[in-house]
């Protein structure tokens, strides 16, 4: 079964910042094996507060990807707005179950 994973970032002002990075790193990762898409989340209650959400078609595939030579140089422009307050800043989640 499928892997999300959840990166937390937070960002003052209207998050035009985190959006814009999201953009930007979503179009480098186009056509990475393995990945099924993504989304960027806002908190309804903390609008400082956004997660982004991948779904990977498994683990092994999320890691393959992460040990990579360009993972973190594909990341970087979200990286300076990962939720310092989280540690870590992320959390890998697999489904054990789903229904249509």
């Amino acid at each position: 079964m499928s892997v999300r994973i959840l990166l937390w970032h937070r960002v003052d002002g209207d998050g035009a910042a985190v959006r814009d990075a999201y953009h930007r790193v979503s179009r480098a990762l186009a056509g990475t094996p393995g990945l099924l898409g993504n989304q960027l989340l806002r908190s309804a209650v903390d609008p400082a507060s956004f997660v982004v959400m991948s779904e990977w078609t498994s683990l092994a595939a999320f890691q393959d990807w992460e040990g990579g030579a360009t993972h973190r140089g594909t990341t970087a422009p979200l990286r300076p707005y990962q939720d310092p307050r989280r540690q870590p800043p992320y959390e890998i989640l697999e489904t054990v179950a789903a229904y249509p």
